[in-house]
């Protein structure tokens, strides 16, 4: 089994999300992909956050009829922040057998690893995807990464860039565009979209 870990706020869930999800399920011959919402982001400010119980909705609308998503309440009902090296860690317990991870991110939190916690394990557990735009350029990736895994690898060589070309949405830009008035329907599932608009969420 190869399976892609998408994690995030996903506040909201967004067409790039799943153009990214689905490229790399392509690209990598991933049997399916796992959308883990976070419950409290280490890296992120949760205040102001949707409460988890709309942005749960959000994915499960978002990737409904699509038989090789599915979402995971894995680090919603963990105690504590939420660190990706763990969610591996549960998720390869929760599969059984020897299944392949890969964690797919956008390639700046790629860049920012060092800050992650267990690093080096990390890159044991899982391979790490980088979702690039076209033309972004990853001349640092290498000075970014440790030298090695806790296996003794090159860390290097656990990591792939996919080019997205839908990464220019961001869910930043959507809020900014509901409380400001601004359309953001195509930017978005249509389901998403009127459960966004239904809701009120992120008006100010």
């Amino acid at each position: 089994m190869r399976i892609g870990v998408m994690g995030g706020t996903f506040d909201p869930v967004h067409n790039g999300h799943l153009v990214t999800a689905e490229e790399a399920r392509f690209q990598l011959g991933l049997d399916g992909v796992v959308f883990v919402p976070s419950a409290r982001p280490p890296h992120k400010e949760a205040a102001g956050c949707s409460s988890v119980d709309d942005r749960l909705v959000m994915v499960g609308l978002a990737i409904e009829g699509n038989d090789r998503f599915s979402v995971s309440t894995l680090e919603i009902e963990r105690e504590g922040p939420s660190y990706t090296v763990d969610t591996v860690r549960q998720l390869r317990a929760d599969h059984g057998g020897d299944p392949e991870f890969f964690f797919i991110t956008g390639a700046d939190a790629v860049l920012e690893i060092l800050t992650w916690k267990d690093p080096e394990e990390l890159l044991s557990e899982c391979m790490l995807v980088a979702a690039t735009r076209p033309g972004y350029t990853l001349e640092r990736l290498e000075e970014a990464l440790p030298g090695r895994n806790s296996r003794g690898e090159p860390a290097i060589g656990r990591v792939r860039v996919l080019e997205v070309p839908a990464l220019a949405i961001a869910s930043t830009d959507i809020r900014d565009r509901v409380s400001g008035g601004r359309p953001f329907r195509y930017m978005v599932p249509e389901k998403v979209w009127r459960y966004v608009a239904e809701r009120g969420l992120y008006l100010k």
